[in-house]
């Protein structure tokens, strides 16, 4: 199953300077132990905001044309040849950045997305609006509040239509 997930804004913000604007230790929980034993793919700015350091128990793939191969990661041209190496896994994660959201989105099944309620003025870089005709909501948390920044949050799952 070809799966996005992704944390956006109230305004589909994602990326701010090569960065997620803000810290939400629960996602990143939550990230994890929904991707651990996955495939991920990211484009290449993903992959330099993670240090350019694969995620543990995961297959790392980073489409790029221009990033080179290294241990625990995998470097390819396209989204087609990234889903290519995938079959084996039974749930592929398309981890960011915005291009590769864009592309994937025709392609996806399933979108976990973290809404965090703020709007981000000085956002680079944002998540495609969730058209509500092609997913439908099949669930949501109850909206929590992070302890260290104050951000409320909640997470939803849609599925296609």
């Amino acid at each position: 199953m070809i799966n996005i997930i992704v944390a956006i804004s109230d305004n589909y913000a994602i990326g701010r300077g090569g960065d997620i604007p803000w810290h939400i230790s629960a996602d990143l929980k939550y990230f994890k132990k929904a991707t651990s034993g996955s495939a991920v793919i990211m484009g290449r700015r993903t992959w330099e905001s993670l240090g350019c350091r694969p995620l543990k128990n995961r297959l790392n793939i980073v489409v790029s044309s221009t990033v080179q191969q290294t241990r625990g990661m995998v470097a390819v041209p396209s989204l087609e040849d990234a889903l290519a190496l995938t079959d084996a896994f039974e749930n592929v994660f398309v981890i960011g950045g915005g291009q590769l959201y864009r592309s994937a989105m025709p392609l996806a099944e399933r979108l976990l997305v973290t809404h965090v309620h703020t709007t981000v003025s000085d956002a680079d870089t944002f998540f495609p609006e969730i058209d509500m005709d092609r997913w439908q909501q099949v669930s949501v948390s109850e909206t929590q509040t992070d302890p260290a920044t104050g951000y409320d949050f909640e997470s939803a799952v849609y599925e296609q239509r």
